[in-house]
């Protein structure tokens, strides 16, 4: 039972994972916590639904179609709403994100109201049973891409010119401007990249659940959680972080209540923050005076 719940864990972790990675690359490039990617994580679903069932492609191509959709929203977003904030405060910037979540809910709501539709299977494989443990290819495939994602973006971060003027720029704004740097391009570019890993996620997790305005309130409590854990603007402690905070409420379903499941994001993050509040990994900030 143990491994099991393990198992599940880790499956359920990479999802709170690549929607934590999502937030932690708009983060570490703005500042900016983004209260709305829940619903960038519906959406990228949504669409995939839409792409699939609606225009009739296959599930890759709509995966594609859907990812790049997010991606124009993700530019969009900080065109239309962030952009002209200027100077804001962090608190005024964080409430937006919470107005467009809520907008972008409303939208869904009024689409399908309070349907819950479903992505056909994707993959017909059977499940993988080793000893004892089953273990579905959906899993596989979406701890794989997490992985995967995580690489792309701990190597670019930290090894690339764009990684590197964009940690710049967030640490630096008004210098990074003076040497020449687009800053509100950049921005632009790391919204919409935000929110097509908040569309993989959302794709990745279709098949296997449920699609309806309001699935990305949990996973957005759940990634923050992990966020908090792993240290804000970590990518490694936020994919792990997630890994941790999946593995952790199932085990807390699975030998206390499974009513621990929907509050344990709530419990690690009160923890956490009472605790250690820089996380497993985050620094902290030093002021010089």
């Amino acid at each position: 039972m143990f491994l099991q719940l393990v198992t599940s864990g880790i499956s359920q972790g990479s999802i709170y994972a690549l929607v934590a990675l999502g937030m932690t690359v708009l983060f570490r490039a703005t500042a900016i916590v983004n209260f709305g990617h829940g619903e960038l994580f519906m959406l990228g679903a949504l669409f995939a639904y839409i792409f699939v069932q609606v225009v009739g492609l296959g599930f890759v191509p709509a995966a594609v179609a859907s990812i790049c959709v997010m991606f124009l929203v993700g530019l969009a977003i900080e065109r239309l709403l962030i952009r002209p904030m200027g100077d804001a405060s962090h608190m005024s910037t964080a409430m937006m994100t919470v107005a467009f979540s809520f907008l972008f809910k409303g939208l869904a709501r009024y689409r399908y109201g309070g349907d819950v539709l479903s992505m056909p299977p994707v993959f017909s494989y059977p499940p993988i049973e080793v000893g004892g443990v089953v273990v579905t290819v959906q899993d596989v495939i979406i701890a794989g891409v997490t992985l995967g994602l995580v690489a792309v973006f701990l190597t670019t971060f930290r090894f690339s010119r764009f990684g590197r003027i964009a940690q710049a720029a967030s640490q630096a704004p008004r210098g990074a401007v003076l040497v020449g740097i687009n800053l509100p391009a950049l921005h632009g570019a790391m919204w919409g990249i935000s929110a097509a890993l908040g569309a993989v996620a959302g794709i990745l997790t279709a098949p296997i659940s449920l699609i309806y305005p309001d699935m990305g309130g949990g996973v957005l409590m759940r990634a923050f959680a992990a966020m908090t854990l792993g240290g804000f603007g970590n990518f490694g402690g936020a994919v792990l972080g997630g890994l941790l905070v999946g593995i952790m409420e199932q085990l807390a379903g699975g030998y206390i209540s499974s009513s621990l499941i929907d509050i344990f994001a709530y419990i690690v993050i009160v923890v956490v923050l009472l605790v250690f509040p820089s996380g497993l990994f985050g620094s902290k900030a030093t002021v010089r005076v």
